[in-house]
């Protein structure tokens, strides 16, 4: 799902989960006054000299934005105030190297480190009404471009945290508009932070059109890609002008979806019996820290079955981005059961591993059995949320074939002398263990 390329799997764990108690009000969300922070820093001294640099970008703007001295709490027109920060080091610090190897977009590795060293920053504070049009934002961001390219500055989004390149700035903020409907996902950040053995994932930068942002809590790893896929959908419906239903419903309809550029990301990864719909349950979200300062939706799972929250969070991706699980019937051979016996011997090392913290965007996953009321038993893969000696609990990542009972997201336990295998995945594409699954798998193909 190519889409979700906005997350970024932020190296720090949160306090326990705060869990939205109310339903998010019905109609449109769009409020204002809507008010946001730009700044421009300069790792060398400028081109131009930046008000003068800002006073001809305001000239060729037309009057879309205004520069007051003090804003307005409630303006008619968008409004902005200037201010170069001369003590930047004190007053108004760059993004350490830390945080730009995250949240830097184009920056070299000397740009970087130069940043850090940088003496003067414009700083644009912008306030304007709420507009389905959102003109005062395009404005402001084809303002700061324009003012960027001609001191040669680096631009900084306060509401997502980013430093960018002019070219950056250009391919994400200013290109990419289709019409008066913008690409949302180019102007918003999603944070993903470890909670315990799961995710919270929430978005930065909705602010800027007036809306909430997004969050998601109790996300399974296995799932943060779908979870990031479901946010951004969700997040370019509210920017289209979705409403919000009694009791706090919306039906997201991603074929509904106006922004080609989404839509067409999307479209082509569902699976053939994916709906491209979900009935989604909001509510007003509990902010945390570290959080934007800004209203909470997050999305709840309660209009899917299921007997616990995971299962419904599964049940509704299925619905959205429809799910491939197929049965195969293969031999324990010599060879699967020396690969089994080689997983089982790692085993006390995973648990050690896994009972320390796992890495940011890591996480494992066992395969057990499950008796099935035929006498039987399906071999099912389980993500590991908790590791005791006797018994490992976690959510089951497939759904049963013949155990009503079971549904995939489900949390179950499984007695730890009973896993067949393991998959360790590292958080950036690469994953050791499920050596029967490919001795399986060959045994499948030769036959």
């Amino acid at each position: 799902m190519p889409l979700f390329r906005s997350l970024f799997l932020v190296l720090m764990c949160c306090a326990s989960m705060a869990r939205a108690a109310d339903k998010f009000p019905s109609g449109a969300p769009m409020k204002g006054p809507v008010g946001f922070v730009y700044a421009i820093y300069f790792a060398k001294a400028p081109a131009t000299e930046p008000m003068a640099a800002l006073q001809k970008a305001l000239a060729q703007q037309g009057g879309a934005l205004t520069l007051v001295k003090d804003l307005s709490p409630a303006p008619a027109e968008a409004q902005l105030s200037a201010l170069l920060e001369v003590d930047v080091q004190k007053n108004f610090t760059p993004p350490d190297l830390r945080m730009i190897q995250y949240f830097g977009r184009g920056l070299s590795k000397e740009q970087s480190e130069e940043v850090q060293l940088a003496q003067q920053a414009l700083v644009l504070e912008f306030r304007m009404p709420a507009s389905p049009t959102y003109r005062g934002l395009r404005a402001a961001d084809r303002l700061l471009l324009q003012v960027a390219e001609q001191t040669g500055g680096l631009l900084w989004d306060e509401e997502t945290r980013e430093i960018l390149t002019a070219a950056e700035w250009r391919k994400r903020r200013v290109d990419g508009w289709q019409g008066d409907t913008p690409y949302v996902a180019r102007h918003t950040v999603i944070h993903a932070y470890r909670e315990d053995q799961l995710l919270r994932e929430i978005t930065l930068g909705m602010a800027k059109f007036g809306l909430p942002d997004v969050v998601v809590n109790e996300v399974a790893h296995s799932q943060n890609n779908q979870a990031g896929n479901l946010i951004n959908i969700l997040a370019q419906a509210l920017a289209e002008g979705a409403a919000i239903g009694p009791g706090g419903t919306l039906t997201l309809n991603l074929k509904a979806i106006k922004h080609e550029s989404l839509r067409g990301a999307q479209l082509p990864t569902l699976q053939d019996n994916a709906t491209a719909t979900a009935q989604l349950a909001l509510y007003s979200g509990k902010p945390e820290e570290g959080d934007p300062r800004n209203r909470l939706l997050e999305i709840g799972f309660d209009r899917y079955p299921g007997p616990d929250r995971h299962a419904q969070q599964t049940a509704l991706f299925a619905s959205l981005f429809g799910s491939a699980d197929s049965v195969q019937i293969v031999r324990h051979d010599d060879a699967v059961l020396a690969a089994s016996n080689a997983a089982k011997a790692r085993l006390p090392a995973l648990q050690q591993a896994f009972n320390a913290g796992l890495r940011t965007g890591e996480y494992i996953m066992v395969k057990a059995p499950f008796a099935a009321p035929d006498n039987g038993r399906e071999w099912m893969w389980v993500e590991v949320t908790k590791w005791d000696d006797k018994e490992i609990t976690g959510l089951l990542n497939n759904e049963p074939a013949n155990i009503p009972t079971l549904h995939s997201g489900q949390i179950v336990k499984v007695k730890a002398a009973d896993v067949f295998d393991y998959i360790r995945y590292d958080g950036k594409g690469n994953e050791e263990g499920n050596e029967s699954g490919k001795l399986m798998a060959k045994q499948r193909g030769s036959e």
